[in-house]
């Protein structure tokens, strides 16, 4: 079970639960009655690669493909395909092998590279002393959706009697105002929300529902800040 440490907004804290929403069924593909099965079939091998027959027949080999088809590994062309791993390649061909060092590079907004450091273990924080706190951040459910691109919902649960009020509280209040509460880590409760170590930081907001004495207590989590661009130069 994984826990969050979550304060209200008269700052009473509690460790409740907190986990991924169960993804959806996809849908089932077929016709009445019968299943439809995918099966992969080996199209060439290495030396039916571009590369290969440029080196073997010329920059342009149309010709050799209409005479002799020498595209086609006629012992191995058409076999059914299992399980397989991904290998990456070099230009030329060769395999690349992983040197087991991670290095960290950060991009400019137009793609190029800023710069390059080795990373730095960053802990999670959903779960330190410091509780996650409400910020002074809320916003209209209408509002948020046009202005977040949100990547992950999770869900915040109660681990017993005491903490149901605790979390039916807030359920009810965002419920009532129709409002996401957007939540903060740290002594200064603006860091974003780490749920593991060196995981993805999200800036996390808070929607309440409720029916009846049920609630639901949801975490949507953002990366992205949906802004209008610019107006373009006038010629």
């Amino acid at each position: 079970m994984r826990l969050i440490h979550l304060s209200n907004l008269t700052n009473r804290d509690a460790s409740v639960e907190v986990a991924s929403l169960p993804a959806p069924k996809a849908p089932k593909l077929g016709i009445p009655g019968r299943d439809i099965q995918f099966r992969r079939f080996l199209a060439t091998g290495d030396e039916g690669r571009h590369e290969r027959l440029q080196q073997r027949f010329g920059e342009d080999y149309a010709q050799a493909l209409i005479d002799g088809d020498p595209e086609v590994d006629l012992e191995r062309a058409g076999r059914h395909l299992g399980d397989t791993d991904r290998v990456y390649l070099a230009s030329d061909g060769e395999i690349l092998h992983s040197t087991g060092k991670m290095v960290e590079i950060i991009f400019a907004p137009d793609g190029s590279e800023k710069s390059r450091k080795d990373p730095v273990d960053t802990p999670a924080n959903v779960a330190e002393e410091i509780p996650i706190r409400w910020t002074k951040g809320r916003f209209k459910k209408r509002d948020a959706v046009r202005r977040f691109a949100f990547q992950r919902v999770m869900q915040i649960r109660h681990v017993d009697g005491l903490t149901y009020d605790f979390l039916y509280a807030m359920a009810k209040e965002l419920h009532e105002a129709d409002e996401l509460a957007l939540l903060g880590a740290g002594a200064d409760g603006r860091q974003p929300l780490i749920f593991s170590m060196n995981a993805t930081a999200y800036r996390a907001f808070l929607e309440g529902r409720i029916d009846g004495s049920k609630y639901q207590l949801l975490l949507h989590l953002s990366q992205l800040e949906l802004k209008r661009p610019a107006p373009a130069a006038e010629v």
